[in-house]
């Protein structure tokens, strides 16, 4: 059967390209969904006409506005109605960090972890979602519990990122949700709790998160539910990366029932 805690969890390593933001996707590139939904006109705008948006978004945000200035970076760092340029999506987010906002602190630590038009460099990656955590930014949270749990620009410290991920957790982060599950469920920094990393697990799943329903589908296959296990782990596939559905479909192949055997045919 598969393992909850070698399928991209907390522990097991490795910066997550696809951490930073919830994001709608439109041509082909994901845009942070507070810049998407921050009105419908807005959401209309960046499916329909994002030349405009980015226009409009560019105007407020030479006005100050630390909102437009949060939309306009990240329409710059990805090329959404404009031109890819992450010189200009870093300056954006830095001047809306300024202003106290916290996604935009988030942004910045993801940039430099990930060399988006700078050097890697993981310790100010780490200051900066140090800050969005602390300005209230569940994906701050998120981030800077896992930079701890992994000791990547900071010295590992596993108590620390316990206490963040359930700070993220409880504000309702889903892959917070399931990180702080394997820490109920492995003992890690706390008493072994199986049955509070199970109902987390499940909180994670019904979230959307597909970390969270493989681990739930593992609790559901333990109990014998195996269509309801099926139906998670097909959801889990469609979102998550390649590396992760591989390893899964490895493991499933492994499994004593058919119906899961079957699902790493589904997965290639």
């Amino acid at each position: 059967m598969w393992r909850r805690h070698a399928l991209g969890g907390a522990m097991a390593g490795g910066a997550d390209a696809r951490r930073g933001q919830p994001g709608v996707r439109v041509a082909g590139n994901v845009i942070c969904a507070p810049v998407a939904g921050r009105t419908d006109e807005c959401l209309q705008l960046l499916r329909t006409d994002p030349v405009r948006l980015h226009a409009t978004l560019l105007t407020q945000a030479l006005a100050g506005d630390a909102g437009s200035q949060l939309g306009v970076a990240q329409m710059y760092l990805e090329g959404i109605g404009c031109e890819r340029n992450t010189g200009e999506a870093l300056y954006w987010f830095q001047r809306a960090a300024h202003q106290g906002d916290a996604m935009s602190m988030n942004m910045l630590g993801r940039i430099h972890e990930n060399g988006r038009g700078v050097a890697v460099n993981h310790e100010l990656a780490a200051v900066w979602y140090r800050e969005a955590a602390e300005h209230g930014s569940d994906w701050g949270m998120y981030n800077f519990a896992h930079v701890l749990a992994n000791g990547r620009g900071v010295k590992a410290n596993r108590a620390e990122a316990f206490r963040w991920f359930g700070q993220a957790a409880e504000a309702g982060h889903a892959r917070a949700m399931h990180c702080l599950g394997q820490y109920y469920e492995y003992g890690w920094e706390t008493a072994p709790d199986i049955e509070r990393a199970h109902a987390l697990y499940r909180a994670s799943a019904e979230k959307g998160d597909y970390r969270g329903k493989c681990s739930w589908a593992l609790v559901l296959t333990e109990r014998g539910h195996i269509g309801q296990a099926c139906a998670l782990l097909r959801s889990a596939m469609e979102a998550a990366p390649a590396y992760f559905v591989e390893a899964l479909r490895n493991d499933l192949r492994q499994s004593p029932h058919l119906p899961l055997r079957a699902l790493a045919g589904h997965a290639a």
